[in-house]
């Protein structure tokens, strides 16, 4: 077995490799501070520029942040080096459902547990404008308490993404799981996919192999398309019904999830507070307002959580900075002393290199050069973002000047300078892990 056994950001340890991927791998991690077990998923940025997956990766960790759900696999924050992505989730110890189901089939009362923890978490996702179009056993989790959690969204659909007939129109998913009407190639809503994916999965769990499977692909999509496929005799009348309903080719006509949710087999030991309440449930339009117009205390630092500094960093929720080779006229670097610390140390800076020191509104502050350059008086930016109770971030950034003179102030000056407060520099995170991956 595979083990890295490197330190990410001095604040998670890498242990065992846990599965690959196209494009990376997923390796056990744990929290330093607390001791506490996550995931890690790194992915390697020359592959996923080569295959032009990049607006893939960015709508992945979009919407990972956006569907919050106690049967969704978190994504606590996500991390990034020259070459690489490192997505920090949480971990699922009981591993993929697939490894239960190709032991036989499940008891009814534990398919009906996993199917309405499946219903719930798709549910949310519909309610936040996410299709996650992917749905299979091999992308459902199993925590330590056997509770289901949903993961794998690389290949989920946002609203953005509708054509002006309001449908989807990329052709993705596992052909045994797959939707009739993705397979027609004429559009088709994303949350109906969904919903017919979840009940080749119900059917799965409760009779140990799948509706539709044959080695010739043609054969596998014409019995599909005309949804052919037998009950076993143990299913019982009321499973029978609700997996009739859901296996419908016609979208149109197929069940929708409120009808799923009312149904009497999936209601029987149905807790709707034990997997649907959620502080984040709440549409996806408010969701992504409340992150832009977030109000801010005007005596405190700005509060985000890792995810949000990296996201609200680039305007428009663009996170093609993730991907960026090209140094930008900025220097960001974490610290763990607090933001008044911080602040007292770019004051005391400033003043030794003669700068005038202009404060702004919450934590930020302006530096203006003493005399003039080539392209005018240099006038540099500075502030502190909190991103967790011993955690923030100071950014650095050319409001007007010269670009080569601002950078030449933050290789010789600002960065000596400031050399006691840092914590490490944007780019120079887990060197030694790059180089070794």
């Amino acid at each position: 077995m595979e083990v890295e056994n490197k330190t990410l950001f001095g604040k998670y340890q890498i242990g065992r490799l846990l599965g690959k991927g196209t494009f990376g791998r997923v390796n056990y991690g744990k929290e330093i501070a607390t001791g506490e077990s996550v995931a890690i998923k790194v992915i390697n940025k020359s592959k996923v520029k080569k295959e032009g997956m990049v607006d893939q990766i960015q709508r992945e960790i979009s919407v990972m942040h956006l569907v919050r759900h106690p049967n969704i696999v978190d994504l606590r924050e996500v991390l990034a080096t020259k070459t690489k992505i490192f997505f920090v989730m949480e971990y699922a110890r009981g591993g993929e459902l697939f490894a239960k189901v190709v032991k036989g089939r499940l008891s009814e009362e534990l398919a009906r547990k996993y199917f309405q923890q499946l219903i719930s978490a798709v549910a949310f996702c519909h309610s936040c404008g996410v299709s996650h179009r992917d749905l299979k056993p091999e992308n459902l989790l199993l925590d330590e308490n056997e509770n289901l959690k949903v993961s794998d969204f690389g290949l989920s659909a946002l609203p953005e993404q509708l054509w002006n007939d309001g449908l989807l129109h990329t052709q993705c998913g596992t052909p045994s799981y797959v939707a009739p009407e993705i397979l027609r190639k004429k559009g088709y809503d994303g949350s109906k996919a969904d919903i017919w994916s979840c009940g080749i999965i119900l059917y799965a769990l409760l009779a140990g192999y799948l509706p539709f499977q044959h080695e010739n692909l043609i054969y596998l999509y014409t019995k599909l398309l005309k949804a052919e496929f037998e009950f076993p005799p143990w299913f019982s009348l009321e499973s029978r019904t609700l997996i009739s309903n859901i296996l419908v080719p016609d979208p149109h006509t197929r069940i929708s999830i409120s009808s799923i949710m009312s149904a009497p087999w999936f209601l029987d030991g149905f807790s709707s507070t034990s997997t649907c309440s959620s502080p984040h449930h709440q549409p996806w339009e408010n969701k992504l307002a409340s992150r832009v117009h977030h109000p801010l205390s005007s005596s405190s630092p700005k509060f985000f959580n890792a995810f949000e500094f990296i996201s609200t960093m680039s305007s428009g929720f663009d996170l093609s900075g993730l991907f960026e080779d090209k140094r930008r006229t900025s220097s960001i670097f974490t610290s763990k002393c607090s933001p008044s610390v911080i602040l007292s140390k770019i004051d005391s800076m400033a003043k030794d290199l003669r700068f005038k020191i202009e404060k702004g509104k919450d934590s930020q502050v302006r530096l203006q050069a003493p005399s003039e350059g080539r392209s005018g008086r240099l006038l540099v930016a500075a502030e502190v973002f909190k991103v967790a109770e011993e955690v923030a971030v100071v950014e650095f950034s050319k409001c007007s000047g010269d670009t080569l003179e601002y950078e030449k102030l933050c290789e010789e000056q600002i960065r000596p300078a400031l050399k006691d407060i840092v914590w490490t520099w944007q780019g120079e995170y887990c060197e030694e892990f790059s180089k070794s991956s």
